[in-house]
């Protein structure tokens, strides 16, 4: 077995968050047919947020049609670039994190690891320089090694899926948007805007729009900003929301309604008094399959 590198400590957190994430395309891309779940995780890892560590995991999906072009290909689930970066274990909220306080705050690396050890986030000064540079290739949008990946997954599937998400980092008041692809799961580009507008967002993605790759969909949340920019960039692209987004946003108003009814019965049934339980039938009369005769009724 070889050893491990010594500055790549393997870190576990067994109370963290679980987040278990599915592929959220419905449909096969080529066939239209539904997609299947494929039984195989495509990443499993320990991630640390400014929230605390999560568990993440990602189940694929694939396509079962026996008609398809490319039947039994994997689709990933790409929500889990929302999270952090493939090969990461650190959240894209860190890396924001790392970015602010280095060139608003004008804060040092080592005053960074003290600022995010005090959080519970296990990191050395190296790692958080490492992160930084993450943070600005990101920021930094297409490199060859990103244009390679594009390249491969048009040529496989006759097109990509651009998906859109944005977060809030904790400390300050911009948003964090990336942009990835969704067949290949690959980080494309990341922007940080203070007043996010359609026209801002179709600003940052004019070079993208200008590749020569056939859109074949787009996938993001609710966000209006990001729905008008996709379909002014790819208008005849169809259009799919993530069904994350979409379930949490049906459950809200149930959860109200249960929060409201739970607090309901605490008040006004919390004062009964308890249900009697029947007394335990002694050992002896278990293994004996006898018991007491019940007490005649009262005349």
């Amino acid at each position: 077995m070889s050893k491990r590198p010594r500055h790549r400590p393997r870190r576990s957190f067994p109370d963290a968050e679980r987040v278990i994430l599915e592929c959220e395309l419905e449909e096969c891309v080529h066939c239209g047919e539904t997609l299947v779940l494929s039984g195989t995780w495509h990443v499993r890892k320990y991630v640390q947020t400014m929230k605390g560590p999560l568990f993440v995991a990602g189940k694929s999906k694939k396509c079962d049609s026996p008609n398809c072009s490319h039947g039994g290909h994997h689709y990933h689930a790409s929500k889990v670039l929302q999270i952090s970066l493939p090969q990461s274990t650190y959240g894209l909220d860190v890396l924001a994190f790392i970015g602010w306080q280095h060139e608003h705050e004008h804060k040092q690396f080592v005053e960074i690891e003290k600022m995010l050890k005090q959080r519970g986030i296990e990191v050395s000064e190296r790692h958080v320089g490492r992160l930084y540079r993450q943070f600005l290739a990101l920021l930094g949008g297409m490199n060859e090694r990103v244009e390679k990946r594009l390249d491969e997954t048009a040529e496989k599937h006759g097109g990509v899926i651009w998906g859109i998400d944005a977060l809030q980092p904790e400390g300050h008041g911009t948003l964090l948007y990336v942009l990835y692809e969704v067949l290949s799961g690959t980080p494309v580009a990341g922007a940080q805007l203070d007043h996010p507008t359609a026209d801002g967002l179709v600003k940052w993605l004019k070079p993208y729009q200008e590749l020569p790759y056939q859109v074949l969909a787009t996938l993001s949340d609710g966000e209006g900003t990001i729905i008008a920019a996709l379909e002014t960039c790819w208008p005849d692209a169809s259009r799919q929301r993530c069904q994350e987004h979409f379930l949490a946003n049906l459950a809200d108003p149930v959860l109200e309604v249960d929060t409201k009814l739970r607090q309901w019965m605490r008040n006004d049934l919390g004062s009964l008094p308890a249900v009697p339980t029947e007394p335990e039938v002694s050992d002896v009369e278990e293994k004996s399959g006898q018991s007491k005769p019940a007490p005649p009724f009262a005349c």
